[in-house]
């Protein structure tokens, strides 16, 4: 549980390994998935490393087994995931998978090839039948009885010959083919400009479409037949039907020879139907037979490929017999890691051990918390912005917390957070069942990812929406009303700008249970007026209260890092401007809210003296005299303001001066005393545990190479950067109330134009009308003011969080904790492959 709070320590460590055992050790540490490899052979080209055989035969292993896939997927046939993760295999049985692997592509590429060419023959001469019938059916509609290319003739006579001029006998030849029917209208009118007109066409569609053997799509064709005389028009026609890749079939002039023809066509149909599905049932067999231990060859042949790849990183000792590999292990794991190396040199029948030391290093150790799948969304939030400085308070605890509250001061209504918290709860409820289907949707990826986020955003959302008494823009009367109308008739028809008057008889003087009255939602004027000044001051309230806490985060930070000099000349005075400030303002509020009532019997503190406190605050930094509206009015809210308030700014005014400049000369005074370039608290940062120095961050920077005028700039833009952020900061969680009021609005707006129109309606015209108005609100609910606002809310939560919180402690200059993990490597390679 420390790692969520502060990363892990960890170690660089050196690994000897015997060339027998390195398979089998790095196969186990792969299952362990804690060990964080270094390359140490940088400069080597990646295809003159040890082990790039190896990885050449794991790809095209993964080849062959992609390949075996998108057959497998063409047929539809389901592959089976157990959902197991087998191990790695030993190396002496990569030779079996390879020649497993090539058996099964090889036969499985013959039947393809020879179904094919079966597939093709089976178009030819399916095309060839219907020629033969559609040809027929031309021949068969001429003139009684006459020769069967006389009445295409007459369409080729000459408007000569027509007239009563002798001509001798005319023979015409003809040729038959198949065309795609969208090509047929082009087809045509080429074949009319090329041949001047003396070609006659006559063509019928293929009813039923046929199927390409090359890959396997579905076409449409057409039947056609062309009329022509002499050798020149017959050559021009074919090389015209080779251009538009039309098919052409020989066909028979005689009817005889076109029936004889056409049963022998209809057998040999009927021989290739057979065989076409006997090569279907083996070819189907075969992938039935590898869809069952697909998953797991991948998985098998992965865990190979990422092994030599691993193994690739080590170096070979000068006897050639030993790997030596530098890594990084957490150090809690330690022996979990010494354990995981032992199995693996057991299975590998090694004699020799495998040795693991610790190394003294001076380099930064990656940055490594143990998450979970309920914490690890909140560190993927955190992780987003920059990844901790090793050994750095990671602000990921806190998040799970102030994010979905923060996210629910924005989002505050009862009826939309029960709508996203149960849409959270489902996602949460069904986890293993939707993490199964491994979607490759990227925007339900995200929500899947972020279940538990928007489980508690929903939650939270419920509570402030109570808080808040607002349900789809209207109130729950769960106790009785603190207020009475008595308003009558006369009374509402002199004034029409009715408000709630708290000093008369209309308020009980006892506040409401829990949350706003209810009573709010039908105040007209003043409700507005009242939500405004109370979501301002609590934004102003939580913002000071997050602002203050980030800064005490960084105080854990200077004491684990034992850096006194940023305790003293940063964190204090920071502490001091903002406290006397902007603290000392919302104590302000809650002094105004206990003092000042309208049923005060004093008239100092009625309701009409009551003090801006903005006019208060702006006064108080300005030293300008406070103003009253009243001769019996105080300005001040206790006494002794005046001057407290003095104090409290010429105090936070020398907070600037002591941040900006008393590191820069505490450090210039230890130069010169000592000759430590660190100034006083590198004295006190001895080695961790794991041989390494801790990482300085936040005010803990080391200044070994700095020269005094870049300390003096660094540490004045930080100064700056504090000051005028903690003024810009407080105005920035202001949006808490702005899209508190926002959300409230669109809400209120929804229902009085959309919802309240379908329940105006009588009869069973309203039933109707209310369903369908229900739909449409409902839509806009969701669609409007759940996921658009919903997401707004996210954003500026996010950068609440980014900017105002973890900008006073926050460094974020580490890198990640990488380690060799299988599953890790299985799940990026499984998304890959899917897209």
């Amino acid at each position: 549980m420390g790692s969520l709070f502060r990363s892990e320590e960890m170690s660089l460590c050196q690994l000897f390994l015997q060339s027998e055992a390195a398979y089998a050790c790095v196969s186990e540490l792969g299952e362990l998935g804690l060990v964080q490899f270094r390359d140490l052979n940088p400069d080597v080209n990646a295809f003159q490393r040890k082990f790039v055989n190896e990885v050449r035969r794991c790809d095209e292993m993964e080849r062959k087994l992609r390949y075996l896939e998108k057959e497998i997927k063409k047929d539809g046939i389901p592959m089976l995931d157990t959902g197991e993760s087998p191990e790695a295999p030993q190396p002496r049985e990569m030779i079996d998978l390879e020649a497993t692997f090539e058996k099964l592509e090889n036969e499985l590429r013959e039947v393809n090839q020879n179904a094919e060419a079966l597939k093709r023959n089976y178009l030819e001469l399916t095309e060839l039948k219907h020629i033969l019938r559609k040809t027929q059916v031309f021949f068969d509609e001429q003139e009684g009885g006459m020769h069967t290319t006389e009445s295409m003739t007459r369409a080729l006579i000459t408007d000569e010959s027509r007239t009563g001029k002798a001509m001798g006998p005319v023979q015409l030849g003809f040729v038959a083919g198949v065309i795609l029917r969208e090509r047929l209208p082009a087809f045509e009118r080429m074949l009319w400009r090329a041949c001047r007109g003396n070609v006659f066409l006559r063509q019928a569609m293929i009813e039923d479409p046929l199927e390409d053997p090359s890959n396997g799509d579905k076409v449409y064709k057409s039947v056609f037949i062309i009329f022509f005389q002499g050798d020149q028009l017959k050559t021009r026609v074919k090389k015209i039907c080779e251009g538009f890749r039309a098919t052409l079939y020989p066909c028979p002039e005689a009817p005889t020879d076109r029936r004889e023809m056409a049963m022998g066509v209809m057998t040999r149909i009927e021989d290739l139907h057979t065989v076409l599905g006997q090569t279907q049932d083996h070819r189907h067999r075969v992938l039935v037979a590898a869809a069952k231990n697909l998953k797991n060859w991948f998985v098998k042949v992965r865990k190979i490929k990422a092994i030599y790849h691993t193994l690739n990183l080590f170096n070979l000792d000068v006897t050639q017999k030993c790997l030596i590999a530098e890594c990084w292990v957490p150090l809690l794991d330690f022996e979990t890691i010494q354990i995981a190396l032992r199995r693996g040199t057991e299975r590998s029948g090694s004699s020799v051990p495998p040795i693991l030391n610790r190394m003294e290093t001076f380099e930064d150790p990656p940055t490594y918390n143990r998450t979970n799948k309920f914490t690890h969304a909140f560190q993927a939030l955190i992780n987003a912005y920059g990844v901790a400085s090793y050994r750095e308070m990671n602000p990921a605890p806190y998040t799970i917390i102030t994010f979905p509250f923060l996210f629910a001061v924005m989002f505050g209504d009862l009826g939309h957070g029960t709508i996203m918290a149960l849409f959270g709860l489902w996602m949460v409820l069904k986890e293993k069942p939707l993490a199964a289907k491994k979607s490759d949707n990227e925007i339900w990826n995200i929500f899947f990812g972020g279940r538990y986020i928007i489980f508690l955003m929903g939650v939270f959302s419920m509570y402030t929406g109570f808080v808040y008494n607002d349900i789809f823009s209207k109130s729950l009367k769960v106790f009785n009303s603190a207020w009475v109308i008595n308003y009558n008739t006369s009374t509402v028809m002199t004034n029409k700008a009715l408000q709630l008057d708290p000093k008369g008889l209309d308020y009980a003087q006892t506040p409401y249970p829990f949350g706003l009255d209810p009573v709010w939602q039908v105040a007209g004027p003043n409700k507005i007026i009242f939500q405004n000044a109370y979501k301002m001051k609590i934004s102003i309230i939580f913002g000071v209260i997050h602002m203050l806490f980030g800064v005490f985060v960084g105080l854990f930070n200077h004491r684990y890092f034992k850096n006194k000099m940023a305790i003293y000349c940063e964190f204090i005075p920071q502490v001091i401007f903002l406290v006397f400030l902007f603290f000392y303002m919302t104590l302000l509020m809650f002094i105004k809210w206990v003092k000042y009532s309208a049923s005060s019997k004093e008239i100092a503190f009625s309701e009409g003296c009551a003090p801006s406190i903005l006019i208060t605050f702006i006064n108080m930094v300005l030293f300008k005299p406070a103003e009253t509206t009243s001769k019996d009015c105080s300005p001040f809210m206790f006494a002794g303001q005046e001057g407290i308030q003095k104090f409290l700014v010429v105090v936070a005014l020398l907070c600037v001066p002591w941040m900006l400049l008393a590191k820069p000369i505490l450090i210039m005074r230890s130069r010169k005393e000592n000759g430590d370039a660190d100034g006083l608290n590198q004295h006190n940062a001895p080695a961790n545990q794991g041989g390494q120095q801790p990482a300085q961050q936040g005010g803990g920077h080391g200044h070994d190479n700095e020269e005094m005028s870049e300390i003096f700039i660094h540490q004045g833009i930080h100064t700056i950067e504090y000051v005028l952020g903690s003024v810009s900061h407080t105005a920035s969680y202001l949006r808490l109330w702005a899209l508190s009021l926002a959300h409230a609005q669109l809400a209120e707006v929804l229902w009085n134009m959309v919802l309240q129109n379908g329940l105006k309606q009588d009869g069973w015209i309203g039933g109707i009308a209310l369903w369908a108005v229900f739909a449409f609100w409902a839509v806009l609910t969701v669609g409007i003011l759940v996921l658009m606002e919903g997401l707004s809310a996210f954003l500026h939560t996010l950068r609440l969080h980014w900017v105002e919180f973890q900008s006073k402690f926050y460094a974020g200059l580490g890198y990640a904790f990488q380690p060799f993990s299988f599953e890790v490597i299985l799940d990026s390679s499984s998304g890959s492959s899917e897209d």
